[in-house]
């Protein structure tokens, strides 16, 4: 019997059947994701009240609201049907030959045939368990279908690929925006607010941001240069670019972000400062805006606050034992300060925010100055800073010993004001955190004093100060170990470090998974607890140099020792610890 072509127009004989086999399914599937915590069960009873007043399909609504991500719904398909699940990386290079069944139809149906294996016909389907549609790809090709879960954008990004000459989906949306240059009109706000409220322009920003969340980035940048836009993202530490929009949706996608985060789209001179508030992928984000002018536009750079993903645990941080003791020991004290140093993006505030955390017990007042506050924590008072009204930090802070709190956080120790009041606090009792931007843990006195600290205040009142650097972590899965040599042993200088002979170290290895070989990071840390003789010394004016080797005498270890233990027990890798590190 003769083959028969699927074609778009059957579309309408199998709709039917396809919208009642996704309401039987949609209630498994809804209460498997709630079990394994991948939808919340608040956010499903809001996606069928809305159904209610909408109409629509359930799952579909789910993704569309950014309830949940396409991926979750993929694994959660594939453990329920026990159908395999077929990521981007599993498509083959190049299309089968599949003439029956018209690219048309695949798009609409979202399914990817992938394979042609005797008399089977393997196809990625975002829903493979559709029996109507099972049906008609077999009477069509005469084959047995071989259904396997697919992510919907994955497939049609495959399609596309196989037959649509190649284009990307940030191809395809940016087709839709106009074709000519944009103009001098880009002065008139209005023309810039109906220029970002275009389609195309806001699903380009939700790809960007989306885009950004798969590959686990912190912080997104958007660039405007002469002629192109470019966009990166720093992923463990490491920027990377990636696909741009076109130049000509510059001002369009600079207009969308600054309105998503509520800042004024008509002032181009100045830099802003902003937050938004977004669901990608299910996960409920927050990120941090900054705008500054340039010669050819203005600059964006997004820092995405991922709640779910942050973990307060000294142990998940990468703290080691005795470290981790040590710290809350100093955190244990009733009264004093402890300084947490390091340059931006060393993970300061994660590490306030956790030793805060351990703190946090109803017999405790916490009472916190932040600009900005990162994450919210549960009972624990948060106050954001505002200099444009006059509350900086030193203002909040004479409020603040006013609450009668036991503990207060600073979050960062950036004049001599701010320093006198947090060290007066200290002295009436409290337990003061703070943080400083210095390269080590015995900078940190020296930094002080330069800010006009006395020096019997620093040592009546400073407990601990603790610096650190973020590491690249190691994929365990593609990490290649490797023998070193003499000459290496001796110069990174791991003979102190280890017993072992010989000494062994990791490289990053790579995957399709893993392209870097590194996947999270890791905190390496150096604590400077305050002794008796590390007093003295400060009331004699010493040197950070010498204050370093009196406590390394006294059993401190650097953040460099500590970056190669961690490089020893194959966490990391030396070089990334020489990249982080002063020994570098």
């Amino acid at each position: 019997m003769e083959t028969e072509a699927i074609t778009a127009t059957d579309e309408t004989d199998l709709l039917p059947q396809v919208s009642d086999h996704l309401e039987d399914r949609a209630a498994e599937l809804c209460k498997l994701m709630v079990d394994e915590g991948r939808l919340r069960r608040e956010d499903l009873h809001r996606a069928r009240a809305y159904r209610e007043q909408h109409g629509g399909n359930l799952l579909t609504l789910l993704v569309r609201l950014g309830l949940v991500s396409e991926r979750d719904l993929a694994v959660a398909q594939s453990e329920l049907l026990e159908i395999p699940l077929c990521m981007d990386k599993d498509f083959p290079e190049d299309a089968p030959s599949v003439d029956s069944v018209s690219v048309r139809f695949m798009q609409q149906q979202h399914l990817v045939p992938i394979r042609v294996d005797d008399d089977a016909l393997e196809v990625v389907m975002a829903d493979p368990q559709n029996p109507a549609m099972l049906k008609a790809l077999k009477m069509a090709t005469g084959l047995e279908v071989r259904p396997l879960v697919g992510i919907a954008s994955e497939i049609d990004n495959t399609i596309e690929r196989f037959f649509g000459g190649g284009r990307s989906a940030m191809g395809q949306i940016a087709e839709g925006l106009g074709g000519e240059e944009e103009s001098e009109d880009e002065e008139n706000v209005e023309h810039l607010r109906d220029l970002a409220s275009e389609a195309p322009v806001i699903r380009l920003v939700n790809l960007i941001m989306q885009r950004a969340v798969e590959a686990r980035a912190s912080d997104i940048h958007i660039e405007p240069f002469e002629n192109r836009l470019k966009v990166r993202y720093r992923v463990d530490g490491v920027l990377q670019e990636v696909e741009a929009p076109p130049a000509r949706s510059t001002a369009a996608v600079i207009s969308r972000v600054k309105i998503m985060a509520k800042l004024n789209i008509a002032e181009r001179r100045l830099p802003q400062d902003g937050r938004i508030m977004h669901r990608v992928q299910g996960k409920e984000l927050d990120l941090r805006v900054s705008t500054v002018p340039t010669s050819h536009g203005e600059s964006v750079v997004m820092r995405i606050l991922d709640r779910e993903a942050v973990t307060l645990d000294f142990d998940a941080l990468g703290f080691a034992e005795d470290t981790r003791d040590a710290f809350i020991h100093a955190l244990e004290m009733p009264h004093g300060i402890i300084l947490v140093t390091g340059p931006t993006g060393s993970g300061k505030t994660t590490t306030l925010y956790t030793a805060l955390s351990q703190l946090n017990s109803p017999e405790r007042k916490i009472i916190t100055v932040e600009d900005p506050v990162e994450y919210q924590l549960e009972g624990i008072n948060q106050i954001q800073a505002k200099s444009s009204i006059g509350l900086n930090f030193a203002a909040a802070l004479r409020a603040i010993v006013r609450q009668d709190p036991d503990v207060i956080m600073i979050g960062e120790m950036r004049d001599l004001e701010t320093a006198k009041i947090a060290i007066q606090s200290a002295l009436t009792g409290h337990l003061v955190l703070s943080t400083l931007h210095t390269n080590d843990a015995a900078g940190g006195v020296t930094r002080m004093l330069d800010m006009g600290v006395e020096d019997y205040l620093l040592t009546s009142t400073v407990n601990a100060i603790m610096a650190q650097r973020l590491v690249r972590r190691l994929d365990p899965e593609t990490r290649e170990p490797f023998e070193v040599l003499p000459e290496m042993v001796k110069e990174l200088g791991l003979r102190e470090l280890t017993d072992a002979d010989p000494i062994t170290l990791y490289r990053p290895g790579t995957s399709e998974a893993s392209p870097t070989g590194y996947k999270g990071r890791s905190s390496i840390v150096e604590l400077l607890a305050m002794s008796d003789e590390l007093r003295r010394m400060v009331m004699r004016q010493a040197t950070a140099g010498e204050l370093e080797r009196q406590a390394r005498a006294e059993g401190m270890r650097t953040m460099y020792q500590d970056g190669m233990r961690k490089a020893l027990l194959g966490v990391t890798s030396a070089e990334e610890v020489l990249r982080v590190t002063q020994e570098a």
